[in-house]
């Protein structure tokens, strides 16, 4: 079983990752600076959610290369 997230988490993800892919890592901390660079998100619980769903994806995506 896995985390339930809520769809704006996963939208804006998504979106990020479409747009500045090349930026984004596995690392949960430059994650965090890179969204908040590249987004007007001011709250540090959404920031951080953004992040780990985002650390969540590349993960599942280098499994699956595999």
């Amino acid at each position: 079983m896995g985390n339930i997230r809520p769809g704006y988490i996963k939208s804006m993800a998504d979106q990020l990752l479409e747009e500045h892919g090349d930026a984004f890592t596995t690392d949960f901390a430059a994650n965090k600076e890179n969204i908040t660079k590249y987004t007007d998100i001011e709250s540090k619980v959404i920031r951080n959610r953004v992040a780990g769903y985002i650390v969540r994806q590349l993960r599942v995506k280098a499994i699956r290369k595999k």
